[in-house]
């Protein structure tokens, strides 16, 4: 299967439909729907079997190995089987923005149109809210649709524009219209722990992923627990900071300083994963306290939280191998 080096998470899933990395093997399928559907995409001939495929080899291919790629296509899929496509195109990584586009088997339009877009938008909000973080996903689309607009409404994308006769379509010009979405904005809070935390840092270091991405996966028992958590307490080279949204606590992040090194380590509540929380606790660690350098070591397969620190602007500066196991060495430091 393709995969994105941009994305830690390549396929996303629901009740059994899917987005998963665009399949060359779904190539002349997107090509007959959207010779089909032409009227209403932003394509002014049919396509041929010799352009898709240059297409596919040319400027698909490069996309998966791009660190910010300017458009991120999936397949589409109802149990494994493709039957549309789509993706976040125009992609603005300054400005956190991108269009989402879509296409569906033309068969399936009729009658099951709306089922398949509001299925499709709940998985590409997935992507481009929990997994790449960005602000603002819309829609651009002549107004030719109007089942389009329920379930964008549904979703809660409200219109932006009008653009008045912006579109020429058989020979009159037509209104585009912009329905828009935001990144809903998770104000995280922090403060640093006290003895009243004990409980729930034990409940988070002995979650079930927390141990498999540790360098000792064994499980921690209360008594050990309580014994280093007081010692972390009292040493002025140690920081924890539990964070909160609103007054939930979320997540926890610990500095120790080693040498002239502070070492980072971080664990989120299983509840909120996946949602961009890593990515806004280590950027707010690292914009606001002095401690400097920051170094954090990865396991390789720990593939969330290396994409993490890359996100959060850290610098790979080392591989070694730890129990057998490959780490990677990331450095933030302040200029």
């Amino acid at each position: 299967m393709n995969s994105y080096k941009v994305l830690s998470q390549q396929k996303f899933e629901s009740d059994g439909y899917a987005i998963a990395p665009i399949r060359m093997e779904d190539r002349y399928a997107i090509m007959q729907w959207r010779n089909e559907q032409i009227y209403h995409l932003r394509q002014d001939r049919p396509l041929t079997k010799e352009g898709q495929d240059n297409y596919f080899n040319e400027v698909i291919a490069k996309l998966f190995d791009q660190e910010q790629p300017g458009q991120i296509l999936f397949s589409y899929l109802k149990d494994g089987q493709c039957i549309g496509y789509g993706g976040l195109v125009h992609i603005n990584w300054t400005d956190k923005n991108a269009e989402i586009s879509f296409v569906m088997e033309t068969s399936l339009e009729k009658e099951h149109f709306e089922f398949h877009w509001s299925t499709y938008l709940a998985l590409i909000e997935e992507v481009a809210f929990k997994e790449l973080g960005l602000h603002k996903i819309y829609t651009y689309a002549f107004d030719l649709r109007p089942r389009l607009y329920t379930a964008l409404s549904e979703r809660d994308f409200k219109k932006e524009a009008v653009l008045k006769g912006h579109a020429r379509f058989n020979n009159e010009f037509i209104d585009v219209l912009i329905h828009s979405k935001f990144q809903k904005n998770m104000e995280l809070s922090y403060s640093l722990a006290t003895n009243k935390e004990v409980e729930l840092l034990f409940e988070w270091v002995n979650d079930k992923e927390v141990r498999q991405n540790s360098f000792n996966s064994d499980d921690i028992s209360w008594e050990g627990h309580k014994k280093w958590f007081e010692k972390k307490l009292k040493d002025k080279n140690c920081k924890i900071f539990i964070f909160y949204e609103q007054d939930t606590p979320v997540g926890q992040m610990r500095l120790d300083k080693i040498n002239s090194e502070w070492f980072i380590d971080y664990s989120i509540s299983k509840e909120y994963r996946g949602r961009g929380y890593g990515t806004k606790m280590v950027n707010a660690i690292k914009d606001s306290v002095n401690e400097s350098p920051l170094v954090a070591e990865v396991k390789s397969d720990n593939k969330a939280s290396a994409k993490t620190f890359e996100k959060c602007g850290f610098k790979l500066i080392d591989t070694y191998k730890q129990n057998n196991e490959l780490v990677f060495q990331y450095k933030y430091e302040k200029l």
